[in-house]
């Protein structure tokens, strides 16, 4: 009788044990096709930007924001139902036809891109000459039908094809020019901070707008450039910076531009904001703006700039947390850079 028991006994512990650990992997591990946006940082930007012989004293501070993302799990969907700053929807209207890490490329390319539009902007400003190099191909993504994804990744950096560097798409379509598909040629890459080297046959790649077909890696790929100051004093180096993106590209601009010229910008505010920027200066619009106004408020911004498209959408989520941050709504740097000069200096 006590060895049944014992075997009943047994049993339910594992029973037990077993619920256990599908409710776990339910709630915490079990993906759903949800994606959650709350409310991210605003980060002071004056450390992720270095001029060589830059005036950097500052009494107050620029400031980037941002929206942070979470793939969501049953835990976090219960938790967010909570939260009034937590927006949730499905992760296809983020990610499209692209897979994560894809996505992931793409943001690093867009947050480098928006660097080197930045530093134009603010050379332009500041009529600093320059020049803008090309350094290296990135991969964005591989291919869909997997002839080729088993020799790269997204955030590949292309260097070199059969020992000859490349710098830009002319590079490689001149090199390919003498190639057929089938070939297989060698592909140096760079690849989270390790070269490698692949051999690679070349797929037939479709033009459309000529029709034909030519010799290629068959991935999508941009071109990284570099915006290089002819006085070597006055040039612009990113230390360090952890999002991806385009939106911090007024920020950015506006810290360079402080640092390239005498006095100081900041008048002693907290200036956060958001807002694309191109090389001639535009400001574009963005998402997540009323996520970004709360995380400019949590930070005590006293000041934020946000694209004029955007206004109306910050202006309501400022209403709603009762900030006293003021909105600045802009269209251009040169927009930004006149309010700054004109507000008095804080005591």
């Amino acid at each position: 009788m006590k060895i049944i028991n014992n075997k009943s006994q047994t049993i339910r512990v594992f029973r037990y044990i077993f619920m256990v650990a599908l409710l776990c992997y339910v709630v915490v591990y079990m993906p759903t096709p949800y994606i959650i946006y709350q409310p991210g940082s605003a980060e002071e930007v004056k450390p992720m930007i270095m001029v060589k012989e830059g005036d950097t004293t500052e009494r107050g501070t620029f400031m980037m924001t941002t929206v942070s993302a979470s793939y969501a799990n049953i835990a976090l969907l219960a938790l967010s139902s909570f939260n009034p700053n937590a927006e949730v929807d499905k992760k296809q209207s983020r990610l499209g036809d692209k897979s994560k890490a894809e996505y992931a490329a793409e943001q690093l390319f867009y947050m480098s891109d928006s660097q080197s539009s930045a530093v134009e902007a603010a050379y332009e400003e500041a009529r600093i000459p320059y020049q803008i190099l090309t350094e290296y191909l990135f991969v964005f993504s591989t291919p869909k039908d997997g002839s080729n994804s088993q020799y790269f990744q997204p955030g590949d950096k292309v260097m070199a094809l059969d020992s000859d560097p490349i710098l830009d798409t002319v590079d490689l379509a001149t090199l390919l020019k003498s190639k057929k598909v089938g070939d297989i040629v060698s592909v140096k890459l760079e690849r989270a901070g390790h070269v490698i080297v692949e051999k690679v046959p070349l797929v037939s790649i479709k033009d459309s707008e000529t029709n034909t077909t030519r010799p290629g890696l068959g991935i999508m790929i941009g071109t990284m450039q570099k915006v290089t100051a002819k006085d070597p004093k006055k040039q612009v180096e990113f230390v360090s910076t952890k999002v991806g993106g385009p939106s911090a590209g007024l920020m950015f601009t506006m810290e360079i531009y402080n640092q390239l010229t005498p006095g100081d910008l900041t008048k002693g505010y907290r200036v956060a904001g958001t807002g694309t920027i191109a090389a001639d200066g535009t400001v574009g619009p963005i998402g997540g703006v009323k996520h970004k106004i709360v995380a400019a408020d949590r930070e005590k911004a006293q000041l934020f700039f946000v694209p004029k498209d955007n206004y109306d959408e910050a202006k309501a989520k400022a209403d709603e947390i009762g900030t006293k941050i003021k909105l600045i709504p802009v269209t251009t740097l040169e927009d930004a850079l006149k309010y700054m000069e004109k507000v008095q200096t804080t005591s």
